[in-house]
């Protein structure tokens, strides 16, 4: 058959829930286009129901994954980036087309969303040395403090940086052995649906992140009330829905993570989230676990540690 009378095939996307691809259970797709207008694809119309099913996929797996070995998180985070290297011409278009980019600063942008996963990656298992240690008391104690996951997070990716800013609000909540629930960019969702194609094909167990698109508002609302749910990013939301997000999260005591003020309303990827990263995102889903045990003493004398 000739090219030209070839009928192409084009990509449907789907939600990526508990390491699957389901379509929405409301059955509704919404239009997505190009920075000039131009229709790229219909992608799902997330519901309040998924939101719910990706909270209890999240859930699930937060068991296995919180009690792997923050080595072993270390070696599934770097498998993600070593995916995303062998799909890079499909990001480099996807985040051309939902950011308007040319092809070359498209690619310095997925170059540098391989590179934040290959950094937090390498953070795994040393976080813990940063932000725990053994605290000095008076008495034949030891005192350590460890710190340990908050639990289900829900994610307000960035709406302007549809790869970069997802990676980076995605990766540290994971690496210190958190799951998640990922909002993504309403208008560019497009990268965000691709990587649930690369952590279904890598090492990250179902469940562990867990992608919708839609409308945030529509989709934020429900999971910062839901009692499952323990922490909240509101990297992705504007200051009106934020405040409103805060005050359903204080119903359960959540910890809230505030956009930084660059940050807000998902801020533009070649000017903020190119910048070092820093740790601030990995131990702010963090709880710190303290331990007290005697030394005992030592010998016929007495002596103690």
């Amino acid at each position: 058959m000739s090219e030209n009378n070839r009928l192409g095939v084009f990509k449907t996307y789907k939600l990526y829930v508990g390491g699957k691809f389901p379509r929405s259970e409301s059955g509704r797709v919404y239009e997505v286009t190009d920075s000039k207008g131009q229709w790229l694809a219909n992608v799902p119309q997330s519901s309040r129901k998924d939101a719910r099913d990706a909270v209890v996929a999240a859930r699930k797996a937060f068991g296995g994954w919180s009690g792997a070995t923050a080595y072993n998180r270390g070696q599934v985070l770097y498998r993600v980036a070593e995916m995303l290297e062998g799909r890079k011409e499909q990001f480099v278009r996807e985040v051309a087309a939902s950011e308007g980019l040319s092809k070359s600063k498209a690619a310095a942008v997925v170059d540098a969303a391989i590179d934040r996963w290959v950094w937090y990656a390498g953070w795994t298992d040393k976080i813990g040395q940063i932000s725990g240690g053994a605290n000095p008391v008076a008495g034949p104690f030891f005192n350590l403090s460890t710190p340990e996951p908050t639990g289900v997070v829900a994610v307000l990716a960035p709406q302007k940086s549809s790869l970069l800013g997802l990676v980076s609000v995605i990766a540290p909540v994971i690496a210190t052995g958190n799951t998640a629930v990922v909002i993504a960019s309403a208008d560019a969702p497009l990268p965000a649906l691709s990587l649930g194609e690369v952590l279904a094909t890598s090492d990250v167990p179902g469940g562990v992140v867990n992608i919708l698109s839609g409308a945030t508002a529509e989709l934020a609302a429900p999971l910062a009330a839901h009692q499952d749910v323990n922490a909240i990013d509101l990297t992705g939301a504007g200051a009106e829905l934020a405040k409103e997000l805060e005050i359903a999260a204080a119903d359960n005591l959540k910890r809230v993570l505030r956009p930084l003020p660059a940050e807000a309303d998902g801020s533009d990827a070649s000017t903020d989230w190119l910048a070092a990263p820093g740790t601030h995102r990995l131990t702010a889903f963090l709880e710190t676990k303290t331990v007290w045990h005697p030394t005992g003493a030592l010998g016929a004398s007495g002596s103690s540690y």
